[in-house]
C-alpha cells in the first residue's frame, strides 16, 4: 500500500509541475491597434530617413545650385564643364595666379570619365582636392581642402550680362504719342496712356449733353454753390 500511495503522489506532483509550466493563453489582439502601431512605426522610420536624406551640406547645396544653372533639364546630381568653370570663377577658386581657367579645365578632364561629359558630387570633391593644392600652397592638404570648401559653401551662381534696353532716336520717335497724327492720335490721352476701346470706336454718349460739351456734370455743383 505505501508503494501505491507513493506512486500516486508522484503522479500528482508531475501533473502539477506540468500545469505550472504551461504559459497562460494570450488574449486575442485587437487588429485595429496592431495596424495603428505598425503605421506609426513605418511613419517614424520614413520621417527619420527623409530627414537624413534631406540634410545637405553647404558644399553639396552649392554644387546643386551650380549644376542646374542654365539647364532646365538638369537634376542637380551631375555638373558639366561649363558650370564647373563658372563655379570656380564665381567662388574665386580661380585667382589668376595660383589657379587659372586652364588649371580648372585640366582638372575637370582628369577627374571625369573618358566617355562622360559631367562629374558627380564625389568627383567634384576630388577635383576641389586637386585644385586646393595649387590654390593654397602654404597650407597642408587637409587645411587646403577646408579653405577651398569655405570659398564655395553657401554660394550660388552670379547672374550677369542682363540685356538692357537700347534707346535710339528712331524707336523714341515711333513710340512718342505726342507726335502721332490722325486716328492714331485719338487712341491716346495727353499723358500718353491708351484710351482702350474708346480710342478705337465711336461710343454713343448717352449723358444727354451735346457732343464736345466740356462742362458736363457741373450744373448741380453750381446750384448747390449758389444756395
Amino acid at each position: 500500500m505505501p508503494s501505491v500511495e507513493n506512486s500516486t503522489m508522484a503522479d500528482s506532483k508531475t501533473k502539477s509541475a506540468k500545469s505550472a509550466n504551461k504559459t497562460p493563453p494570450k488574449s486575442p489582439a485587437d487588429p485595429v491597434k496592431e495596424k495603428a502601431a505598425k503605421r506609426l512605426s513605418c511613419e517614424s522610420n520614413s520621417s527619420h530617413e527623409g530627414a537624413v536624406a534631406g540634410e545637405l551640406s553647404a558644399l553639396e547645396e552649392a554644387f546643386r545650385k551650380f549644376a542646374i544653372h542654365g539647364d532646365t533639364r538638369a537634376t542637380g546630381k551631375e555638373m558639366h564643364g561649363k558650370n564647373w568653370s563658372k563655379l570656380c570663377k564665381d567662388c574665386h577658386v580661380i585667382d589668376g595666379k595660383n589657379v587659372t581657367i586652364t588649371d580648372v579645365d585640366i582638372v575637370f578632364s582628369k577627374i571625369k570619365g573618358k566617355s562622360s561629359r559631367t562629374i558627380t558630387f564625389e568627383q567634384f570633391k576630388e577635383a576641389l582636392q586637386e585644385l586646393s593644392k595649387k590654390r593654397f600652397k602654404d597650407k597642408n592638404d587637409e587645411e587646403a581642402v577646408q579653405e577651398i570648401h569655405k570659398l564655395i559653401e553657401g554660394k550660388a551662381p552670379v547672374i550677369s550680362g542682363v540685356t538692357k534696353a537700347i534707346s535710339s532716336p528712331t524707336v523714341s520717335r515711333l513710340t512718342d504719342t505726342t507726335k502721332f497724327t490722325g486716328s492714331h492720335k485719338e487712341r491716346f490721352d495727353p499723358s500718353g496712356k491708351g484710351k482702350g476701346k474708346a480710342g478705337r470706336e465711336d461710343l454713343v454718349d448717352s449723358s444727354g449733353y451735346v457732343s464736345g460739351y466740356k462742362h458736363a456734370g457741373t450744373y448741380d455743383h453750381k446750384v448747390q454753390g449758389s444756395k
